[in-house]
């Protein structure tokens, strides 16, 4: 590889990564304002205009917060806990494509980290290793509590894995490949001559199924199975405090970002809108390739927040915050 082609690699690592880094306090503020709302209270409202610093001033006490080690834990496994789930839900966004490609010095390169042809399985395969992390978290803590919580994680991951990768299988079926990018491409045009060729109208029951697993895969109610602080006092993480607990409600919302994309490029379309070409917005733009590039970037972005994300405020708990 060259020095430009390492450069643009890291640039889109950084943006990429970042991109999603920074949807989990906007997730957080979204969720908090959902849930005071739905309570008839306020919300955050003290930090910042309408609360919009409040995310900022949780980092800040999780930073500077004491950050105690109960007696009698394996150390080692209780610190690697809360980063053996935050290791692979930063892996998996390698593979999210974002949108087509853009052009440098007249060569093209894909908006995506890296696009190998088994993408689906690469994320099916690294997002269920973040089951070890809660699982070291909740043995190593020496918690009855902590431990049931762990274990029901292991025996959810069981439930919801098998028809996630059905659902997925279905898409496979479709669009012959399992590279997330090729199903991205294969959603442009229309399906039946009346519907745009989206995964959702070719594969709905599909989409169902997906969209149920989604909220198993994120530990949103009504599978909060791992937490139900309502019964194990807070689950796998009774014993964390400080950074590492939000370490791994990090993690937690950053893999709510990601299904939510990968939902995206599955049954909403990826980087397409409805009815319009690739080739028709590019000359719309005036034949500006890196324009077209910007524009699809922020269509993948809209509908991952927009579409298929809404599971976000449709299981809230504030488990991960106090309101």
């Amino acid at each position: 590889m060259t020095g430009l082609e390492w450069i643009i690699l890291l640039s889109k690592l950084l943006v990429i990564y970042l991109t999603i880094v920074h949807v989990v306090p906007i997730m957080i503020w979204v969720e908090r304002k959902g849930a005071a709302l739905i309570q008839d209270r306020p919300g955050p409202n003290r930090v910042g205009p309408f609360g919009l610093l409040q995310p900022v001033a949780d980092a800040l006490k999780f930073l500077v917060k004491e950050d105690p080690i109960p007696n009698s834990v394996n150390r080692v496994l209780y610190a690697m806990g809360p980063f053996m789930t935050l290791v692979p839900a930063s892996l998996i966004v390698a593979v999210l494509p974002v949108g087509d490609f853009f052009e440098v010095q007249g060569k093209s390169y894909f908006m995506q980290i890296a696009d190998i042809n088994v993408g689906l399985l690469y994320l099916l395969s690294i997002s269920s290793l973040g089951i070890y992390g809660i699982l070291f978290g909740g043995w190593a803590s020496n918690n009855k509590y902590s431990l049931m919580g762990a274990m029901r994680s292991a025996s959810q991951i069981i439930s919801y894995e098998i028809p996630l990768g059905l659902a997925a299988v279905g898409a496979v079926t479709v669009y012959g490949t399992f590279s997330l990018r090729e199903m991205a491409l294969g959603q442009e045009g229309t399906f039946l001559a009346v519907l745009p060729r989206w995964g959702v109208f070719m594969q709905p029951i599909g989409f169902l199924v997906f969209f149920i697993s989604a909220f198993a895969e994120t530990n949103r109610l009504p599978f909060d199975l791992p937490e139900t602080e309502g019964e194990l006092v807070a689950g796998f993480h009774t014993e964390y405090g400080s950074m590492k607990f939000a370490t791994y409600f990090m993690a937690e919302y950053m893999n709510m970002a990601t299904i939510s994309g990968l939902m995206t490029t599955l049954y909403f379309g990826g980087w397409h809108l409805p009815y319009l070409t690739d080739a028709t917005l590019l000359g719309w733009l005036g034949g500006q390739r890196n324009l077209l590039a910007v524009l699809q970037f922020l269509i993948f972005f809209f509908q991952s927040c927009c579409l298929p994300a809404h599971f976000r405020l449709g299981a809230l708990d504030g488990a991960a915050f106090p309101l």
